[in-house]
């Protein structure tokens, strides 16, 4: 069985294919990141849909790697007979989504085995397939794919899939181009698949070039960079979390959610890292597609959008799929779009408050959008909620969330200071402002352990309490931000990396078992140690979360320190947007220097 680390990523902006180590691509949903799998191998088996490509009788890659600053995954198998490479990608798309796979001999001469099996409908539709114009064509209901080769190679039908086998000697190439398109419409334009890799290689080296980082672990940072931007669905700026669903966060439980959203908790910390690493566009994108999605009643605030800004994501189960290793139910949407997290408005606000001092382009009617969402929030935030982790075990006052109220009304105060000509309340805004920090620090603080708590009154920790210096609640040297660095060191560390919360996770979560450590919280520790002076230290976590990364540099959402293993869903944006941000934190003043 593959593991999560087993698996990288090629994408076209619009939607993202995991190829594993075997040579197969076991994940891909069509057209968009949301939509359904056509290859869902990845939570089921062969029988759920596939498209294999490796030297007959061979299991495992080489070697592999994406060429230098792109998103083209090269291949390497080495066989008694001699070498061949698969390069895999997916052309930015201005059209049909296409993906490419290019085998080329690199020495002696080896035979090569082409398994393609299409299911439509996360693995649950067996297409019709037939012949046509050199290509094989396979159809059900809304969905149809073509394929072919180049040269054309023969295929034929096996066990319900379409399977190829040639042979390869150094220097000779054969391409194959699997292209979706719906099934009313005519067959979409052909694509030449070698001018595809040649342009797909050229645009992301220019892409990769813009990045302003020139510091120590530059190639880390450009490969989460990229990885960013494979993320990003292109038509409409939004960046999913991570481009899977129910990859679990313990193996074979139930902690299993899609992830294929956009989330406004990743907003402040994304806009930062894509302005700080020179990529204003991408940015600005990204900061309009947070105007669309949250414009309406501040009262109807969701926490995650779908990719154009949709609001609704009904959660339901795929009960044919056996879920990634036995890890069920599998799940597509997700009902925590219905949670209240008083967090997202503090996030909204601090955007916002980013955007306008970095020189984005400024849009009509934010300021009046922001001043709604500050006039919600003043009674608004005196409510229990579900917090920044989506707990399903009932609402709390949780210090993060009010934390995060606090950095609204901060925000909101310091624009009316910087911007007078604004219309605002801003006494009544800096009395928030005041009231929220007096009671955080109040209800939210135990001064026996000298710590933050999860929530008001209780003795549980939480990794979001170490963003309290990076939001400027309190200064990065108070005592009291000082404890609770050691205190969640102490109790939330497991070998040195973060859990979000208590291990006893049933008691805040409301689901048995237990999570892995989540890596974005061990990059915020790493900010933490950063800002507090502990600066070796702060250095050394950052070098060892580097080494999580697997063999091509992307991170899951969480790691398991037991048994060695990334877990949940991959690659996870809010990972990447942690090493980037941790990267500009720690060496960004030697950068300048």
């Amino acid at each position: 069985m593959h593991r999560i680390e087993d698996y990288a990523l090629i994408g076209d902006e619009q939607t993202a294919a995991l190829v594993g180590a075997d040579g197969s691509v076991d994940w891909l949903c069509l057209p968009r990141f949301d939509s359904a799998a056509c290859f869902a191998r990845l939570l089921g088996d062969e029988d759920n849909g596939h498209w294999r490509i490796a030297p007959a009788g061979a299991d495992r890659y080489t070697r592999r790697a994406y060429r230098k600053d792109t998103l083209v995954l090269d291949t390497d198998w080495e066989t008694p007979e001699g070498a061949v490479r698969v390069t895999d990608l997916m052309p930015q798309r201005d059209r049909a989504p296409d993906l490419v796979r290019i085998v080329q001999g690199l020495r002696g001469r080896v035979t090569v085995r082409s398994t393609l099996r299409l299911r439509f409908d996360y693995g649950s539709v067996v297409p019709w397939v037939r012949r046509t114009d050199g290509h094989r064509v396979a159809v059900a209901g809304p969905d149809s794919a073509w394929l072919r080769s180049v040269p054309e190679v023969p295929t034929w039908g096996e066990n319900l899939g379409t399977v190829s086998e040639f042979t390869v000697e150094e220097g000779e190439r054969v391409a194959f181009v699997l292209t979706w398109h719906p099934s009313h419409e005519p067959r979409p334009a052909l694509v030449d698949p070698y001018s595809s890799l040649r342009q797909s290689v050229a645009d992301w080296r220019a892409w990769a070039a813009r990045c302003r980082y020139d510091g120590p672990y530059r190639d880390a940072v450009v490969r989460s960079l990229i990885t960013l931007k494979a993320l990003t669905y292109a038509p409409t700026g939004g960046i999913v979390a991570a481009p899977t669903t129910s990859l679990p966060e313990e193996p074979g439980g139930v902690r299993n959610w899609d992830y294929r959203f956009c989330w406004l908790r990743d907003a402040t910390l994304t806009l930062n890292a894509l302005l700080a690493a020179g990529y204003q566009d991408e940015a600005e994108a990204w900061r309009n597609w947070l105007l669309r999605a949250v414009a309406g009643d501040p009262a109807d605030l969701q926490i995650m959008y779908g990719l154009a800004g949709e609001r609704r994501l009904p959660e339901f189960e795929l009960p044919w799929l056996s879920g990634f290793g036995g890890a069920r139910p599998v799940r597509v949407g997700n009902d925590a779009v219905n949670q209240l997290q008083l967090d997202v408005y503090g996030e909204v606000m601090n955007s916002l408050a980013l955007a306008r001092r970095s020189g984005l382009s400024a849009q009509p009617d934010v300021w009046a959008l922001q001043t709604v969402l500050m006039d919600f929030l003043r009674t608004a935030w005196r409510q229990p909620d579900e917090g920044l982790w989506e707990v399903r075990g009932g609402r709390r006052h949780f210090v993060h969330s009010k934390v995060m109220v606090w950095v609204a009304a901060d925000r909101a105060v310091r624009t009316l200071q910087e911007h007078p000509d604004f219309d605002g309340d801003l006494d009544g805004w800096r009395a928030l402002r005041e009231e929220v920090h007096r009671e955080v620090c109040e209800k939210g603080f135990d001064a026996e352990r000298n710590t933050f708590t999860q929530s008001y009154g209780s003795r549980e920790l939480d990794a979001a309490l170490l963003v309290i210096p990076r939001v400027g609640f309190l200064p990065p040297d108070d005592p009291r931000v000082l404890g609770t660095i050691d205190a969640v060191r102490a109790e939330l560390g497991q070998n040195g990396l973060l859990r979000r919360y208590t291990p006893d996770a049933a008691s805040v979560d409301g689901l048995p078992g237990e999570e892995g450590t989540f890596l974005v919280c061990s990059f915020w520790l790493v900010d933490a140690l950063h800002m507090t002076g502990r600066r070796r230290e702060a250095r050394e976590l950052f070098e060892r979360l580097l080494g999580l990364a697997n063999d091509v540099g992307l991170l899951a959402e969480e790691y398991d320190p037991v048994g060695g293993r990334l877990l949940g869903n991959f690659p996870q944006a809010f990972s990447h947007i942690g090493l980037v941000n941790s990267a500009l934190a720690l060496f960004g003043d030697e950068e300048a220097g």
